[in-house]
């Protein structure tokens, strides 16, 4: 499985674009890429949950 992700990546490299990725921090939006490096570490630890529906 590994190695036909690696394969694929390596495939459609030139197509791949970054993707920013935002969180919010005491209720207003940020992008984690401007965390300094104790802060990035902290959103790393993070904990994701899906709710249920009810």
């Amino acid at each position: 499985m590994q190695t036909q992700t690696t394969e694929a990546l390596l495939q459609y490299n030139e197509k791949r674009t970054k993707c920013l990725v935002y969180t919010r921090v005491m209720g207003y939006h940020r992008p984690v890429e401007s965390f300094n490096i104790g802060k990035k570490g902290e959103h790393k630890q993070r904990t994701h949950f899906r709710e249920c529906k009810s």
